[in-house]
């Protein structure tokens, strides 16, 4: 096997300079202009993991100081070459609606699925644009097109976004899909206020960890603690709340993590607890390495094996 060339010194330096202007939105650093407010997304009460300012999670680990991300960006670790594309063989073109107790799920990438069933229509953390950054020239960039076409969507009933990071919560998206759908959107505290500084018109509502919000035709959603935290700039970080989703519906119990660590494991167990296991867990496997700079917001693949057998899972997708 011939071994690929080295890039040059001046491309990797442009590579690793890129790469802490795209992170950064993702892991605390600078963002667009709403991102930059110093200003509360949510007032409220102090609570077991909200201190007046800012959540946290009660068994979740300090936020990594500045100096371990330039450690991770400048540090020497190995990392995997992305291709600039890759094709995706094929799309998928959902019926209008599913009835009754049937439970269809369609994956559209990376943390976005639709989930049809008992005639609702439910969009998780959905992602159409090209990249995941408070810029349009730079930061991540898809490699394939979403699963499911834009204008291939059934009529959109909910969405549900779990954190404010941009690979979760695309407000530009949201906004096509308030134009085309007029969904209603449930996301923790504080995401409502990002969400309606962009596009006003969006209909979303902000929820706590442990409501649960009626959304009709015998469902609900619980939203549920998980192992993570969000931003948008510079000066938000934790300004907003970050949940994971339980669908109650009569197919079965879905578990929507959206991003997280493994810890301990004591959200899953828990979840497992108060809800007594799930038809359904997806789960996130991504962005887990290297290991000692990852470990506290996203697992790994043998970790959400663990994840599946905590929360008492039936089946998994990831």
């Amino acid at each position: 096997m011939t071994k690929p060339d080295a890039p040059s010194p001046r491309k990797v330096s442009r590579r690793r300079l890129v790469g802490i202007f795209a992170s950064l939105p993702i892991i605390g650093g600078a963002g667009g202009a709403a991102a930059y407010t110093s200003q509360p997304y949510y007032s409220g009460p102090v609570s077991d993991h909200f201190d007046g300012t800012r959540f946290f999670d009660p068994h979740g680990a300090p936020p990594k100081p500045f100096f371990e991300l330039l450690r991770w960006q400048f540090g020497g670790d190995e990392r995997a070459r992305w291709p600039d594309e890759w094709p995706l063989e094929r799309s998928d073109t959902p019926p209008a609606r599913v009835e009754g107790d049937e439970l269809r799920v369609s994956y559209v990438g990376h943390a976005s699925v639709l989930l049809q069933t008992r005639g609702l229509n439910i969009l998780l953390d959905p992602v159409w644009s090209d990249r995941v950054s408070p810029v349009a020239f730079a930061g991540p960039k898809r490699v394939n097109r979403p699963g499911i076409a834009f204008e291939a969507l059934p009529k959109i009933d909910l969405v549900l976004v779990s954190h404010g990071h941009y690979d979760h919560l695309d407000v530009t998206t949201l906004s096509r899909l308030h134009a085309v759908h007029q969904p209603r959107v449930i996301t923790p505290l504080g995401h409502d206020t990002i969400m309606k500084s962009h596009d006003a018109a969006i209909r979303a509502e902000a929820h706590d960890w442990g409501d649960r919000v009626d959304i009709g035709n015998g469902m609900a959603v619980h939203l549920a603690p998980m192992r993570h935290w969000t931003a948008r700039g510079l000066f938000d970080r934790n300004k907003a709340l970050w949940a994971a989703f339980v669908i109650e519906a009569p197919a079965g119990l879905v578990y929507h993590i959206g991003d997280t660590g493994y810890g301990d494991g004591h959200h899953f167990r828990e979840a497992r607890k108060r809800f007594g296991g799930f038809r359904l867990a997806i789960l996130p496997i991504g962005a887990y390495e290297p290991r000692w700079f990852m470990r506290d917001q996203h697992m790994n693949p043998a970790e959400a094996v663990q994840v599946m057998i905590d929360c008492g899972a039936k089946r998994a997708m990831a």
